[in-house]
């Protein structure tokens, strides 16, 4: 396997599964930076991610989280937790993968679904045409289609788990 020159971690998976938790503790135990594309992308256009949805479109705010993956730049040593949503960008995911490992954090939908109890003001891009069912669906394919690594989250998981599948060489 070719050793990629950047040491990232990126995590993706569907809203709930615990990224951006996860995401905090991994980079603290491997003295990495951790890099929450959805603050970027609210701090950037000042709104949350729903009223972005709500004011904008769904469209616009795939755009803007492209973007805002795209200009992450060549960063070293951080872990990067994207929205859920950003498996539907071929162009950031490839961007991802050259500069990080790819991790799915896969959970079973039961479990999203009692992470995810805010659904109407969380942002989540599909939830106006499709059920969440339908979304895990969808986006599980392309999940595991971009990544290096799949994680199962169950309940008993924890960062060291996490640590012993991620930690760079």
């Amino acid at each position: 396997m070719r050793k990629k020159k950047y040491e990232n971690i990126t995590l993706i998976g569907m809203p709930g599964v615990g990224k951006s938790f996860f995401g905090k503790k991994l980079a603290k135990r491997l003295g990495y930076q951790f890099l929450d594309v959805d603050k970027i992308i609210e701090k950037r256009v000042s709104l949350g991610l729903q009223e972005v949805i709500d004011k904008y479109g769904e469209k616009e705010l795939l755009k803007i989280e492209e973007e805002a993956v795209l200009n992450l730049g060549h960063i070293n040593n951080h872990v990067i937790s994207p929205g859920g949503s950003i498996v539907y960008s071929k162009k950031a995911m490839l961007f991802l993968k050259e500069i990080s490992r790819v991790v799915f954090l896969y959970s079973s939908l039961d479990d999203i679904e009692k992470h995810l109890l805010d659904l109407n003001t969380r942002g989540i891009v599909g939830l106006k045409e499709k059920s969440l069912k339908a979304l895990y669906k969808e986006r599980n394919i392309l999940y595991k289609k971009y990544a290096d690594i799949i994680i199962e989250v169950l309940d008993n998981f924890d960062v060291a788990t996490l640590l012993k599948h991620c930690k760079p060489s």
